[in-house]
């Protein structure tokens, strides 16, 4: 049996795990969840899986999360408040798997923790490596440390990879994108868009961020950064190809002319089942794909001057040091104050081009350089919100 802890169990990625999990009895014991402040999906959780201890970042949340497990008798599970505690379950020994599903850059320090504690680390939030790059990997080398990516795009390039990941014979990967909900119209067009249309992703059920992300395409710029540290190659070797259908997750061009691809329905329980169960196949609980169906798979490059958020990120790349951390949390900032009706849709690329032209790209050698960074990059993000030009 394998014990587990997520972190941010709550999220979309973290409720897919359990679903998982639930699907395999037998195979795994939760140790431990992790959530922001929704006590009701929490309580949900720990009565049906019975962790050993919740981490609940909102100490108010915590306080209502206590009284509730105490109604239902379950006064054992030990209630942990702030991030600290978060940190500390992901860095605990009581569990050899971590699944790091918190989203942003809140994410960093407690998947780092459990990578320095030399866990199996399935990381599905994509900061933590587009904020440090080669800096992530190499810890994970140093501590003796499995990642396993769960973003279906990266877990699909693992897929098609020999077994230890060796890319020398690897021309090139192509990340698929489905383009949102917004594919085919000019950005000059979305200056009105609300956050409940571009929440409306066609293929995939994500977070409200995420889903912001995929209509802008900055999520598909931040997987690029992410693949190229993940996968150890120059961010010119990682190509981004945009299919409606969402089949294809992502393929693998090796030098010697063949593709390797890995299909699939657009179902996050299928990259999460692969990792958890790795190096064998577990039940995900997935639509089984119907390729009979399917009648055909489009292809088409992406529109890069009419996709803002994706060139940026792409120039981020690039540019290398610390561009891709500021791009980042440019985009967090940004990504916000549209969800809170602050700014327009357009605004976004706007901010975070702002941050990238008023922010020092310099190295980040360490965890607190990549802090700093963070921190100073956000902190130039919100004085241009605040100048209301948006």
């Amino acid at each position: 049996m394998q014990s587990i802890s997520i972190l941010g169990s709550t999220g979309s990625v973290g409720q897919s795990t359990l679903r998982v999990i639930a699907q395999n009895p037998g195979g795994f014991k939760v140790v431990a969840l992790t959530a922001n402040e929704n006590v009701v999906k929490m309580l949900e959780q720990c009565l049906e899986f019975q962790p050993e201890t919740v981490v609940m970042v909102d100490g108010d949340a915590a306080k209502q999360l206590v009284a509730q497990l105490a109604k239902h008798g379950l006064q054992n599970i030990s209630v942990e408040i702030g991030q600290q505690g978060v940190v500390a379950v992901a860095r605990d020994t009581a569990s050899a798997t971590v699944m790091s599903a918190i989203v942003g850059a809140a994410g960093l320090l407690p998947t780092l923790a459990a990578v320095q504690a030399g866990k199996r680390v399935l990381i599905a939030n994509k900061e933590p490596l587009v904020m440090t790059g080669d800096l992530f990997m190499r810890e994970a080398v140093r501590c003796n440390a499995t990642i396993l990516p769960i973003d279906s795009e990266h877990n699909a390039i693992f897929q098609c990879l020999p077994e230890g990941g060796e890319t020398r014979a690897v021309r090139k990967i192509h990340l698929t994108a489905s383009g949102g909900p917004f594919r085919g119209r000019k950005w000059s067009e979305l200056q009105d868009i609300t956050p409940e249309q571009a929440c409306a992703h066609p293929n995939w059920s994500m977070g409200q961020k995420i889903s912001v992300d995929s209509a802008t395409m900055m999520n598909k710029g931040l997987e690029l950064i992410e693949a190229a540290a993940l996968f150890s190659l120059p961010q010119s070797q990682v190509e981004i190809v945009i299919h409606p259908q969402s089949i294809i997750h992502s393929m693998v061009e090796y030098i010697d002319g063949s593709f390797l691809a890995q299909l699939g329905a657009p179902d996050m329980c299928i990259p999460i089942a692969h990792a958890l169960a790795w190096p064998s196949r577990i039940m995900s609980g997935a639509e089984t794909l119907n390729i009979t169906d399917i009648a055909r798979l489009d292809f088409h490059a992406p529109d890069m001057e009419n996709l803002p958020c994706l060139r940026l990120a792409r120039q981020a790349a690039t540019a290398g040091l610390s561009a891709p951390a500021i791009l980042n949390a440019a985009n967090e900032v940004a990504v916000e104050a549209f969800l809170q009706g602050q700014i327009r849709f357009t605004a976004i690329a706007e901010i975070v081009d702002a941050t990238l032209n008023n922010v020092q790209n310099r190295s980040n050698d360490t965890i607190d350089d990549v802090l700093h960074i963070d921190n100073e990059a956000r902190g130039v993000a919100l004085a241009r919100l605040e100048s209301n030009q948006f």
